[in-house]
């Protein structure tokens, strides 16, 4: 006798990737589950929990329906609402998902993603990236801040009208330094604070290579205003060149610390660019008086070393400023 099996009929099983992101669709966490049926709450039977305290514990159920996810709200106490592409927000009960469909459910998101979305296409290294690489090593980065320590010194000593002994020397280094290091310090910890790699090291080295690179630039700037007239637009030029240094780090911490895009990153450098230049600007033209009975000059002394083109001796000077009064004298004669 020929016996004759039956086909057992099996459940069909759909992948889906759930999202957990920020409110600007960072992400958060990413889940990957293989069951017809999703638990969403924070009471830990669910298969996604939450620590939203706006959440109930059984909020939302998402359940493979005739080939279709679907979402099913359990009486909750704030509802979930749903968000499409360029649509606004529509109760989520019953609603049937969309690959890139963002759930609201307290103050949480829920990013919706197939199997079979279609990812960015791979980055490749920038030479950002292998500059980074080299400044947060932490032999550069000592160096670095070794560096900016004698810089930083040896500007209070040549800006104080007392003689400064060692330690006086030692203190005033690394003040500057643990003061400028709270700028990429601060940098980081928002970073962290946002959900995103902090990259404290990176932060740093690129940091001190630009503070590094701003000294050499007010060097640049003292050799200019010493070698030319007060009409000449090489400070200016100068001037611009420290802007430029200022932008590029602003755009550098935040390609280290924050995943945005290329446009948004610009006018983030750009805007504390301005706001750090342009206030400062604004600040002293602001509070610059119309007449001052006490004004104000350079004392700085620097050695005719730093000229940049061979100046005269004092009798060549007497000598030349004499021919002077002779040609007047003729010219005088004459008429």
């Amino acid at each position: 006798m020929e016996l004759k099996t039956m086909p057992i009929a099996v459940e069909q099983i759909s992948e889906i990737i759930i999202e957990e992101v920020s409110k600007g669709h960072k992400l958060l966490h990413r889940h990957k589950l293989s069951q017809n049926k999703i638990e969403i709450g924070r009471d830990y039977h669910n298969d996604i929990i939450l620590t939203d305290s706006h959440v109930c514990p059984s909020h939302l159920t998402i359940e493979l329906l005739n080939g279709q996810w679907q979402i099913t709200d359990n009486q909750t106490v704030n509802g979930t609402t749903v968000e499409q592409a360029q649509q606004k927000k529509k109760n989520a009960d019953q609603h049937i998902i969309n690959d890139g469909d963002v759930i609201n459910l307290g103050k949480s998101q829920l990013l919706i993603r197939f199997s079979d979305h279609n990812v960015e296409p791979t980055i490749a290294f920038s030479p950002f990236d292998n500059i980074i690489d080299v400044l947060r090593h932490p032999m550069v980065l000592c160096l670095s801040i070794a560096l900016f320590a004698v810089l930083a010194g040896g500007i209070f000593y040549l800006n104080s009208p007392k003689e400064v002994n060692f330690t006086q020397f030692l203190v005033s280094s690394i003040k500057m330094v643990l003061g400028f290091a709270f700028w990429p310090a601060g940098v980081a910890l928002v970073a962290h604070l946002s959900k995103q790699e902090a990259r404290i090291m990176a932060q740093l080295g690129v940091s001190f290579a630009f503070f590094n690179l701003m000294w050499l630039s007010d060097f640049l700037e003292s050799i200019t205003n010493y070698n030319s007239a007060s009409n000449s637009m090489l400070p200016i030029v100068v001037m611009m060149i420290s802007i430029v240094l200022a932008y590029s780090l602003f755009w550098l911490n935040a390609y280290i610390g924050f995943q945005m895009s290329a446009k948004r990153r610009t006018i983030v450098a750009a805007s504390i660019t301005a706001l750090l230049f342009g206030g400062g600007a604004l600040v002293q033209f602001s509070n610059k008086p119309e007449f001052n009975p006490r004004p104000q000059y350079n004392a700085t002394l620097m050695m005719p070393s730093f000229l940049l083109t061979s100046s005269s001796s004092v009798d060549q000077f007497i000598e030349d400023t004499s021919k002077l009064f002779d040609k007047a004298s003729e010219k005088a004669r004459e008429q």
